[in-house]
């Protein structure tokens, strides 16, 4: 082993290489594959036709999140609600199919753990620091929040790992995002990550994998943490990586797929000299201090279009790239917006509190501290709250925080995907704005015509009370 410095990233990318090829690619073990319903059929097809069997299906987990329904799954008599979609309805019907004929567990839409793929992973204790984690999901570099080298990949490459439990890949290059001090208060993970994409800009990251530095992630929750991670990609990075600790370690002991005994002692050992050496090099680094950085909203369609909620729109000239410029004005356009605008008091009428990348406990607590006591604002016409999974649904009813949903106004829903995409019937009408807590703003991302404002839950919450984007600190 080199005594050279090394970054965390460099760590599992070296216990992970099977073989190393001339041109610099490398075959990577992959430790463990998450499996949904939109990029699999495919993939299962391809292994039947060729006659092939999935190498380790102890190492497959499964979950239908993007085309399930949020709205009630059974009946008053206890039978099942048909799936209006038909489409919708093939892919949930060959998940099922696809995983009971090659042995993978599904964890099913009635059982009470089925949820987003990237929520119950961590909580089931499926991903796990250093391991290599794949989905064919692009928000698969969530899990680096637990110190893992996960991404996103496509429907040829998830046949490949079922088939193999490896994959063919270019080394990245390392990218340092460093935080110092503390963030202010009222300011959240969310606001972070889009303060951050803000700065550095959707195409930072490109060839990279980005790992996040300093106070502000090491004081920062687990659940944080993989907010973070989550929108690693929307910097253009491959994953986002923060090292494993003390809090990892308490938050996955004792979780179903976390190691038992004397395999969680090595693995403890193991996962403690993850973190990035003294001296190692990142071939790019960006500082931000921690304490520039405020409440913040998207304003235009990609999620570098970050301001702070106290700020305004900004004039397309305002950027000095001409294609930025155009970019800000297509933007403007679709979006309904002028420059100069307050922020603060832009309407909205729809409000989405959910999504993998903000749906967790934490998420929803925040977002309930916000809305006890007040009731949707009667501009806003649809507000829906969406927990990650069946054990954040239970646990948020054994709290109590769906009582403070539903007195507000808001609808409390089964888990899923939702809103985040266009891909179920939880959908933002053409012209009609969104508060929400999702990663992706995209032109037509939560419906044909619809405006998404990415926000954290607790701006999304003060949204909800107020009908128009608004400083939670206001409020608390």
């Amino acid at each position: 082993m080199s005594s050279t410095p090394r970054t965390l990233y460099e760590k599992i990318w070296d216990a992970h290489v099977v073989a190393r090829r001339d041109d610099g690619t490398c075959l990577i073990y992959i430790d463990r594959h998450l499996v949904h319903e939109v990029t699999s059929p495919q993939a299962f097809e391809a292994l039947r036709v060729a006659g092939r069997k999935v190498r380790r299906p102890d190492l497959a987990l499964a979950v239908p999140d993007h085309n399930l329904p949020t709205t009630a799954r059974r009946d008053s008599t206890g039978g099942k609600i048909p799936i209006a979609d038909v489409e919708s309805a093939g892919q949930l019907a060959a998940l099922t199919r696809n995983t009971a004929e090659f042995g993978i567990r599904l964890i099913g839409e009635s059982d009470p753990e089925q949820g987003i793929v990237h929520v119950i992973g961590p909580e089931q204790g499926f991903s796990l620091p250093g391991a290599t984690i794949v989905c064919g999901d692009s928000h698969t570099a969530c899990h680096g929040g637990l110190g893992a080298l996960a991404f996103g990949i496509g429907t040829s490459e998830v046949e490949h790992v079922l088939a193999t439990q490896t994959l063919l890949l270019t080394p990245s290059k390392t990218f340092e995002v460093r935080v110092e001090g503390d963030l202010p208060a009222g300011v959240s993970a969310k606001d972070l990550i889009l303060h951050i994409i803000g700065v550095v800009g959707t195409g930072a990251g490109t060839g990279h994998v980005i790992e996040f530095r300093g106070r502000a992630f090491e004081e920062m929750s687990v659940e944080g943490r993989l907010t973070v991670c989550n929108m690693a990609i929307e910097g253009g990075a491959r994953s986002g990586l923060i090292a494993p600790d003390a809090k990892t370690f308490a938050y996955l002991k004792g979780r179903p797929y976390a190691p038992k005994g004397e395999d969680w002692d090595k693995a403890v050992a193991w996962w403690t000299s993850l973190a990035t050496d003294p001296g190692a090099r990142f071939d790019k680094s960006v500082v931000i201090n921690a304490a520039d950085i405020q409440p913040t909203v998207t304003w235009g369609t990609s999620p570098e279009d970050t301001v702070a909620i106290g700020g305004v729109v900004p004039a397309p000239e305002s950027f000095a790239d001409p294609s930025k410029q155009e970019a800000a004005r297509k933007s403007l356009d679709y979006m309904g917006l002028e420059p100069g605008q307050r922020m603060d008091a832009i309407a909205v009428e729809n409000v989405f509190i959910g999504s993998c990348t903000n749906s967790r406990i934490e998420d929803l607590r925040a977002a309930a501290a916000v809305l006890k006591g007040r009731h949707k604002a009667a501009n806003v016409k649809w507000a829906i709250v969406v927990p990650g999974s069946g054990l954040v649904k239970a646990q948020a009813e054994a709290e109590g925080l769906d009582r403070i949903f539903t007195d507000a106004g808001l609808e409390w829903r089964e888990p899923g995907c939702s809103a985040c995409l266009a891909m179920n019937p939880d959908k933002v009408p053409a012209g009609e704005r969104c508060a929400s807590t999702s990663n992706r703003n995209f032109v037509g991302r939560q419906g044909p015509g619809s405006r998404t404002h990415l926000v954290s839950p607790a701006m999304a919450a003060a949204a909800a009370v107020t009908g128009h984007l608004t400083d939670v600190r206001e409020l608390t």
